[in-house]
């Protein structure tokens, strides 16, 4: 079986869990098909299904990464404040690394919008079906809600990194209030203890709760780099720290903070 018929196969079978849907032709252009999968998968609800599509998918999602290229972390330079802290500007999903963390939502389920743009979508879409299984059940276990600033780990499926650590930042909705800066210093502090206490020596963080949460870029990038450094500071545990940014923005946020080469006088390089 060919990639593109993967994909084929994979769509088909995604209908046919849709009886509204039975009729739906399948469309021959490749970012269409692509961009029909991703929608499937983005609404599909937790529910068992077959070995041979899991054996199908991860062989396709596996191959659709390798397109895009992973980028080993071990190969970012190093910050000079801290040898442990590094600054990358790329896709989460293409980051090779032991975990990389993923801003929930309090159902802890993924995104159930297709094809949206926040992360916690990208990741679920670029991981597979079962990271939203291993979710659900770890919710049905738990019986309420992901409280803000806690976090769950997860295996990584098809990602290239091992694990993905869900965390719940605050909804700024409005005026900033100390509770919103406690509580995303929190989601850091949850997802670093709880990455050491399983043997992660590497994590990769997004910008939690900058997105659809409106938490503001540099207040939140300030407390991020501050409660990394304070963990650092009394656990050794963790080795590498990766602060992933996507926007330009961010990155010359992060940059400032975390301190550029002075030694050869040149700024971090901007990753791929």
């Amino acid at each position: 079986m060919t990639h593109n018929e993967k994909r084929e196969y994979l769509i088909k079978e995604l209908l046919s869990e849709l009886p509204q849907y039975s009729d739906m032709e399948i469309p021959d252009n490749e970012d269409e098909q692509k961009r029909l999968l991703r929608s499937l998968m983005n609404i599909r609800s937790p529910r068992p299904i077959n070995d041979e599509f899991l054996m199908i998918q991860d062989e396709y999602l596996s191959g659709e990464v390798e397109r895009k290229g992973v980028t080993d972390s071990a190969s970012l330079p190093a910050s000079s404040l801290d040898s442990r802290l590094a600054l990358w500007r790329g896709d989460i999903t293409t980051l090779k690394i032991d975990a990389i963390v993923n801003a929930a939502n309090s159902a802890l389920r993924g995104c159930f919008i297709p094809c949206h743009s926040c992360v916690d979508n990208i990741i679920h879409s670029v991981s597979g079906v079962q990271l939203r299984l291993a979710c659900d059940q770890i919710m049905n276990e738990q019986g309420y809600d992901e409280p803000t600033g806690k976090a769950k780990i997860t295996p990584a499926y098809n990602l290239p990194s091992k694990y993905v650590l869900h965390t719940v930042g605050p909804i700024v909705s409005g005026r900033l209030t100390d509770k919103h800066c406690r509580q995303l210093a929190d989601c850091y502090k949850s997802c670093l203890e709880l990455a050491a206490d399983n043997r992660v020596k590497s994590i990769a963080f997004c910008c939690i709760s900058t997105g659809e949460f409106h938490f503001p870029q540099k207040k939140a990038a300030e407390i991020a780099v501050q409660t990394v450094k304070d963990y650092l500071n009394t656990d050794t545990r963790i080795e590498k720290v990766v602060f992933n940014v996507f926007k330009q923005e961010d990155y010359d946020i992060y940059r400032e903070l975390i301190g550029h080469d002075r030694k050869n006088g040149k700024k971090y390089p901007v990753g791929t």
